[in-house]
C-alpha cells in the first residue's frame, strides 16, 4: 500500500523547483478555514457582551480562561502573553489530528508540518531565553564548565528535533495502521468495526500527542526564561 503524500498538481516553481498542491496542504488549508470560521463566529456573536456570560459566551469564557490558567500553572506568572498563542497551537494540531476522522490525511503526518511547528517553539524558547537572560543566555552553554558546550548545544537543537518527531511518527504510525486495516477488510466491514481505532488513533491519540506538544513547549520556553 502507498502511504506516501499524493501531489496533485504544480501551483508554481521556486526557481527551478516546482511546489506541489499536496494531500497536507489542502488539509491544512481546511483546517486554517475552519479555525477562522470559527473566529468570526466568534466574534460577531460577542459583539453583544455580557457581564454575567451566558450560553455560546459562557463556553468561549471558559475556553480562553482554561487555557489562561494551564499556561499560568505550567510557565509560572510572566508568561501571560504565550496563552492565546498556545492556545491557537493546540487548537490547530488537535483539528489536524482529528481530520482523520472526516477522510483527510493529517497535516501533522507530514514532517514539514510537524517541523514547521517545533521551529516556531524553538524560536519561541531561544528569543525569550535571550530576552530574560541577555548576557547569561551564552554563559549557560558552558556550563558548569566549557567543556560541555557540544553536550549543551546538542541538548538544545534536540528539542525541536524531538518535539517535531514524536507529532510525527506518533500520528504517521495511526494513519499506517488504519490504512491497512481498511486495506484487509472488505468492504461491508469498513463502516463498523474501524470505529473503535478511530477512537483511539484520532480521537484519543490525536488529543494526547495536542496536549505533550503544547505542554513540553511551554516547558521549554520557562525553563529557557528562568535559568540562571
Amino acid at each position: 500500500m502507498d502511504f506516501s503524500i499524493k501531489n496533485h498538481r504544480v501551483l508554481f516553481h521556486l526557481w527551478d523547483t516546482p511546489v506541489y498542491l499536496t494531500d497536507t496542504l489542502i488539509a491544512t488549508w481546511i483546517i486554517m478555514g475552519a479555525l477562522i470560521l470559527l473566529a468570526v463566529v466568534v466574534r460577531v456573536r460577542l459583539r453583544r457582551f455580557q457581564e454575567v456570560p451566558r450560553g455560546f459566551q459562557n463556553i468561549i469564557e471558559t475556553m480562553v480562561e482554561s487555557m489562561d490558567n494551564f499556561t499560568k500553572t505550567i510557565m509560572g506568572p510572566g508568561f501571560d502573553e504565550f496563552g492565546p498563542y498556545f492556545f491557537g497551537v493546540f487548537l490547530f494540531i488537535l483539528l489536524a489530528n482529528y481530520s482523520g476522522l472526516f477522510g483527510l490525511r493529517q497535516p501533522t503526518a507530514d514532517l514539514a508540518v510537524t517541523g514547521a511547528l517545533a521551529m516556531m517553539s524553538f524560536v519561541l524558547i531561544h528569543f525569550r531565553g535571550i530576552r530574560m537572560q541577555k548576557r547569561g543566555y551564552i554563559k549557560e552553554y558552558f556550563s558548569p564548565h566549557p567543556v560541555f558546550f557540544p553536550i549543551n548545544l546538542v541538548g538544545e537543537i534536540s528539542k525541536p528535533v524531538s518535539l517535531a518527531f514524536r507529532l510525527f511518527g506518533n500520528i504517521l504510525g495511526g494513519v499506517i495502521i488504519m490504512g491497512l486495516i481498511y486495506g484487509m477488510l472488505p468492504l461491508a466491514l469498513r463502516i463498523v468495526l474501524p470505529d473503535l481505532l478511530h477512537a483511539y488513533f484520532d480521537v484519543f491519540a490525536g488529543s494526547l500527542q495536542a496536549f505533550i506538544f503544547t505542554i513540553l513547549s511551554m516547558t521549554f520556553i520557562a525553563q529557557k526564561s528562568t535559568t540562571e
